[in-house]
């Protein structure tokens, strides 16, 4: 019988198992990348939806036809600057590199245009090797406010770009990132006071640590079917065709860049844009205006992580530990859902949390749990069944056993009442009567004894038994069974042996052999006793003259209600449970049953002991 502790430990185990299967596919590559789609799609279904405060003058493939190509880009600046300055931007953006000279004249038109601008930010781009950075030539830097970097944090595993790193380093020389710069500038140009944790600009506190490269996800704005964003923008084709279309950039913090198709190189993917990449230039828009609004997701740490699915495992555990049938299914439904949905609710409240793990953890500690409360009533209904066939056997076992007491008791009793027997013959019968009722309410006691037994809820005495006496006991209780078969019991004798266990259980198994020998030996035969030493055990053997038994037969010798052909042929046939009870004595004792047998060449059943080696006492 499996201890209830035992299940419990089993239940928990389970559910650590689930925890940690958990824990691992969620920090494994396969998760992360689970994690990177599931936020895309919890993203997509909550864009920023938030008026902008920047504008966008764009690089078209139609203005870079009009300016005849990438060679007139410098001119395409200069023009764009100069229809800008009249309307008094904030802050003016150049997502460009002005970093080797270009044709003389645009230069100096350039030069001229910048010297005109105010909050000027200029963008720089670290070396391939990062040793340094390629800056703006010197004749445009003197013009600028600001000089920051223009690089995204892409994800290794699928180039998608989630964050914005606010701080790149190379060589010795440190860059803060073009959308913060020109939030900065935005501000009065106060300055960045830094922190291992965040960075703080006036009253503003951004959350980048600096671990993380200072990293902040970007809030980006929904894409129409066209590919056009939120973010008001005109081309520098359309700002020349018509000027006073300069005027949706007055206050405003203005982002010039390439958007053009042709310039695939500043074109990357976002969580909103899988099959329609983004320009830079809307990238470092929307990072400014993530900035702006201070709409700042919180990436959930490791513990937190790990706090979240150890309490889902929790709720798992004990839904199914303390709730039964439908009423724990539907428990365990509403858990998987809370699981599905919870890293959604914490989205909507600035907080990415992985997606992988929570679920994982649910679903492996539902169903571990339910697996193993399923198996667990299983096997309590085993026992269930096991237990009514134990009653079904005692009944058999009651009726054959004694059988032949009350046979007895009944025919003295008969006779006592029906003739008119002398005082010495009804005194003989009395005792009879007595003797046979004794031997009823000893082999009561003992069939109890073994039922407890087999059941686990019975203690073994700690007798010390002296085996040649209870061999002798058993041969002269048989004695009278042999006679009327002519039998003859030998008990061949053997030195001192001693052991600790229940006499009266095994008194029952030496005798259970004896009865068996007698009944199916032919008439004027002999039954042995023997007995001897091996080592740490002795050997306790039982031999009679019988028709013997097969291999076959033997395979199933220690059933219950199992009958042996020796059996059904000689008439002797019982219930078939002896045997078996004989096996569960020897099996408590630590001891077993060994039998040799052969057709026509009689049997040999062996207890097998050891020596003076305390019996099982704990209840199982």
């Amino acid at each position: 019988m499996r201890r209830p502790g035992g299940q419990l430990i089993g239940y928990f185990a389970v559910l650590v198992v689930s925890f940690l299967l958990a824990l691992v596919a969620g920090f494994s590559a396969l998760g992360k990348q689970v994690d990177a789609d599931a936020y895309d799609f919890m993203f997509r279904l909550r864009p920023a939806s938030w008026t902008p405060q920047s504008a966008l003058v764009a690089i078209d493939d139609a203005s870079l036809m009009e300016f005849g190509g990438i060679r007139g880009l410098r001119a395409m600046l200069a023009d764009a600057l100069e229809r800008l300055v009249p309307v008094h931007p904030s802050v003016v953006v150049e997502d460009i590199l002005l970093a080797e000279p270009g044709q003389p004249e645009d230069d100096q038109r350039l030069e001229a245009a910048m010297e005109h601008t105010p909050n000027l930010v200029l963008a720089s781009e670290m070396l391939p090797d990062s040793s340094g950075w390629q800056d703006p030539l010197p004749r445009f830097r003197k013009w600028a406010a600001a000089v920051g970097h223009v690089h995204a944090a892409l994800d290794e595993a699928d180039g998608v770009t989630r964050q914005l790193p606010l701080e790149k380093a190379a060589g010795r020389q440190r860059r803060w990132a073009l959308a913060l710069e020109a939030y900065r500038l935005s501000q009065g140009g106060v300055d960045i006071v830094e922190s291992p944790q965040d960075l703080a600009l006036g009253g503003r506190l951004i959350p980048a640590a600096r671990a993380d490269a200072r990293s902040v996800f970007i809030r980006y704005f929904k894409i129409g079917p066209d590919g056009s964003t939120s973010f008001p923008r005109v081309s520098i084709k359309q700002l020349r065709a018509n000027p006073e279309a300069a005027e949706i950039f007055r206050s405003k913090i203005v982002f010039i860049g390439v958007t053009a198709q042709s310039a695939a190189r500043d074109r990357l993917i976002t969580p909103y844009s899988s099959d329609r990449p983004v320009p830079g230039v809307e990238i470092h828009a929307s990072a400014f205006e993530t900035l702006n609004h201070a709409r700042f997701l919180h990436q959930a740490n490791n513990l937190e992580i790990v706090v979240i699915c150890a309490a889902l495992v929790a709720m798992a555990g004990l839904t199914f530990r303390f709730l039964a049938g439908w009423s724990a299914y539907v428990a365990g439904g509403v858990l998987l859902v809370a699981a599905h949905a919870f890293p959604y609710v914490l989205f909507t409240r600035d907080v990415v949390f992985p997606f992988t793990a929570p679920v994982f953890a649910a679903w492996l500690s539902v169903a571990g749990a339910a697996t193993s409360q399923h198996f667990l009533a299983r096997r309590r209904l085993r026992q269930a069944e096991a237990e009514r066939t134990r009653y079904q056997e005692a009944v058999h076992f009651v009726t054959h056993e004694m059988r032949t007491p009350l046979t007895a008791i009944q025919g003295s009793s008969e006779l006592m009442s029906r003739y008119n027997l002398g005082d010495e013959k009804r005194k003989q019968i009395a005792g009879l009567i007595h003797s046979e009722s004794k031997r009823l309410a000893r082999m009561v006691e003992t069939f109890l004894n073994v039922e407890r037994l087999s059941a686990g809820q019975m203690e073994l005495k700690q007798e010390s038994v002296d085996v040649p006496g209870l061999a002798a006991a058993c041969t002269e209780r048989i004695q009278p069974l042999a006679e009327r078969k002519s039998i003859q019991v030998r008990l061949e004798p053997f030195g001192e042996m001693r052991l600790l266990g229940d006499r009266e259980l095994l008194e029952y198994a030496v005798y259970n052999l004896l009865t068996n020998a007698i009944k199916y030996s032919p008439a004027q035969t002999e039954v042995t006793v023997t007995a001897r030493r091996e080592g740490e055990k002795f050997r306790l053997a039982v031999r009679d003259q019988g028709v013997g038994m097969d291999e076959k037969e033997m395979g199933g010798l220690f059933r219950k209600f199992y009958r042996t052909r020796r059996a059904i042929e000689s008439g002797e046939a019982g219930t078939g449970i002896g045997l078996s009870i004989v096996r569960e004595i020897m099996t408590q004792h630590g001891g077993s049953v060994d039998v040799v047998s052969s057709p026509g060449k009689g049997s040999c059943f062996t207890l097998v002991f050891p020596m003076a080696t305390p019996a099982r006492t704990g209840k199982r």
